[in-house]
């Protein structure tokens, strides 16, 4: 009887990637997005799409016009992510053109995506307004594959890649705005940094925080990302300022390496509190 050996689990599965904070956003908070990739040499050196979700949750596509296209949003997987999307993305690279892969089966160990991926290639984030980025310009879709583009684009939130810091994204939920960044820094420093922003009441964003303020972070994949409740009605363009100075004050506050007074000792437990880790 066979057995299958386990992947290990890894806590930060997307280390030495380029866009690794991109990743986990584009994994977690993200609805619609697509950021360019491209293979090694040893495996045809081949572009590639990694998108946010694709088709009835396939976790790839090898697109009808020869695109190959990677899910980031899987629901199931083994202990590392990395493992899993280079499973998906080599299956997608020996899959015909215009054949989705479905399923990845059992994954046992072998190449992760830092195997598999040009480290030098550029890696660009593409936020869009909907998931027709599922398809190319001549190529039919299937009536299962049109109910979900459509079903989708009925309930996507509006989000915007913002460029005053890097992996900082604006969503619209309902009637309320936030602001989700996902910070590249050691969680304990961060931590550290961000209390003592907390302690000043510096932790929010614009003048006392009138334009944001920090409500808590979730952890997905070692990344810790920060969440701040916006200014009813702010609009992405509006956050860019406030959020460029805040991240100014961070960097002043990750410099220091005094250990915390009282009083910042007693805000970073109140961040830790609100803390959660998706996986």
């Amino acid at each position: 009887m066979s057995k299958h050996r386990g992947v290990d689990f890894v806590l930060r599965p997307f280390e030495g990637l380029p866009g690794e904070t991109d990743l986990v956003a584009l994994r977690e908070v993200v609805p619609a997005a697509t950021a360019t990739a491209r293979t090694t040499a040893e495996h045809g050196g081949v572009d590639v799409v990694l998108a946010t979700v694709l088709p009835m949750a396939w976790p790839a596509l090898h697109r009808g016009d020869g695109v190959v296209m990677v899910g980031l949003q899987q629901n199931a997987g083994t202990g590392d992510a990395s493992r899993d999307l280079a499973v998906a993305l080599l299956a997608a690279l020996d899959a015909p053109v215009g054949t989705p892969v479905r399923h990845l089966g059992v994954i046992e160990p072998g190449p992760r995506l830092q195997d598999v991926l040009d480290l030098d290639a550029p890696f660009e984030v593409t936020v869009h307004d909907g998931f027709d980025f599922w398809t190319a310009a001549g190529v039919e879709l299937t009536p299962d594959v049109r109910e979900s583009l459509d079903r989708m684009n009925e309930t996507i939130i509006p989000t915007a890649k913002l460029a005053a810091a890097p992996s900082a994204y604006w969503a619209r939920m309902g009637d309320k705005e936030f602001l989700r960044w996902a910070v590249p820094h050691d969680e304990d420093t961060f931590l550290d940094a961000l209390a003592r922003l907390h302690a000043r009441r510096e932790s929010g964003l614009g003048p006392a925080g009138r334009d944001g303020r920090f409500i808590g972070a979730f952890r997905s994949c070692g990344i810790l990302v920060p969440v701040w409740d916006l200014a009813p009605g702010s609009e992405p363009e509006m956050v860019e300022e406030p959020l460029g100075e805040l991240a100014a004050r961070l960097d002043e506050a990750l410099a220091i390496t005094e250990p915390l007074d009282a009083t910042a000792r007693r805000a970073r437990a109140g961040l830790v509190a609100r803390q959660l880790t998706l996986r």
